[in-house]
């Protein structure tokens, strides 16, 4: 029982699971479901929500949200989600996932649930490295960035360029809402709090398509501390893949949380 002087100033979301994750420490992960949970419960949508994660560092995400969940395989969480709303029209669906998911194996279906709209929200986290599977070089690795599959650095004369998923995405007339945000500190983690419930509610108002963009640090595959990662992210990542709106059609501008 609580002192009469003291108050509960936080606990855990209702949406999500009492569990310890999988998770390396100093990953921010966790800081993003808890956002994630939060937003649900705010919006009083668990029971009728539905989460897709595909491969990668989210593939045990059903174990840490109290919502129902599906699993795809490696890319298809866009096309799943998208049979899931389309058969329960009713239902909350959001999708999960890193960049070497969304951003290589999934380019296409991202690309296409954007380009015909659907209602369906995608929480995509960009840590510029495949994390679960050995630290290699993704689509997002920034150019001299090393990884285990680019010891010597991003070449992009040879390996190309990191794609920009949001300014890309942003292109798909089918698209409302397009944003990037990051959780490198407390105020910018606010700003994406206010992101994942903006990007919900377009949802709910059957609005169309919806994606957050979401900075991440990656401190075992980056090789840095959790203090290192996130100066990191701030520093280097941050002024290469720019915060910001990219895309909120005029008829979701009113949804927008300020």
């Amino acid at each position: 029982m609580l002192a009469k002087n003291m108050q509960v100033v936080y606990k855990m979301p209702d949406a999500l699971t009492d569990v310890v994750t999988h998770y390396c420490p100093g990953c921010t992960h966790g800081v993003i479901h808890r956002l994630i949970g939060e937003v649900i419960d705010e919006l009083g949508i668990r029971e009728k929500t539905i989460g897709v994660a595909p491969v990668g560092c989210s593939v045990f995400a059903y174990n840490y949200f109290d919502t129902d969940f599906a699993e795809a395989a490696h890319g298809r969480a866009p096309a799943m989600a998208t049979g899931l709303k389309r058969v329960h029209p009713d239902r909350v669906v959001f999708t999960y996932h890193g960049d070497g998911d969304l951003a290589a194996i999934g380019t296409a279906e991202i690309i296409h649930a954007a380009a015909r709209g659907e209602n369906i929200t995608v929480f995509f986290v960009n840590n510029a490295v495949y994390g679960m599977t050995g630290g290699q070089m993704a689509p997002t690795t920034l150019p001299g960035m090393t990884t285990t599959s680019s010891p010597r650095g991003r070449d992009v004369e040879l390996q190309g360029f990191p794609l920009h998923m949001a300014e890309m995405l942003a292109q798909m007339p089918g698209a409302s809402y397009i944003v990037r945000r990051s959780v490198h500190d407390p105020g910018h983690i606010n700003q994406t709090r206010k992101a994942i419930k903006a990007a919900l509610k377009v949802q709910l108002n059957q609005a169309g398509f919806s994606l957050v963009e979401i900075l991440s640090n990656c401190p075992t595959n980056w090789g840095m501390s959790a203090m290192e990662s996130m100066n990191f992210l701030k520093e280097q990542m941050v002024p290469f893949y720019p915060l910001g709106d990219y895309r909120i059609a005029d008829a979701v501008k009113s949804l927008i949380v300020k």
